[in-house]
């Protein structure tokens, strides 16, 4: 695993929806660039702070790929960063707010960076 993306949520649906669509795309454009290639691998997690706006719902029927941590609770943000961490298999971590749209070379610059950078 290459990379692996954190998103913490809390009621912002809309802007979620915006960021997983714009993930997505970088995503893809990884798999089809070099040095990345087809072998990029990525995985997203969204940690949900017991939102009330419908947001699990709908990562779950949009983003079906997207690991979902849904909180009983509002743990914070730290914390729910964490749990993330603990979990995820990537050579890299990025913590990505919900209301970031990234552009689809950012994945590839930022692991052709941690490469030549350690």
């Amino acid at each position: 695993m290459d990379l692996s993306i954190i998103i913490v949520n809390y009621n912002v649906r809309h802007f979620l929806d915006q960021c997983l669509h714009s993930v997505q795309q970088a995503i893809d454009r990884s798999r089809e660039e070099q040095p990345a290639g087809p072998n990029f691998l990525a995985e997203v997690f969204v940690v949900d702070n017991n939102s009330v706006d419908g947001s699990v719902a709908e990562v779950r029927q949009k983003f079906p790929w997207v690991k979902i941590i849904a909180n009983e609770e509002n743990l914070g943000f730290s914390r729910a960063n964490n749990q993330a961490i603990r979990e995820s298999s990537g050579r890299y971590v990025l913590l990505l707010n919900p209301d970031t749209v990234v552009e689809e070379d950012t994945f590839i610059k930022c692991i052709e960076f941690m490469d030549t950078h350690p």
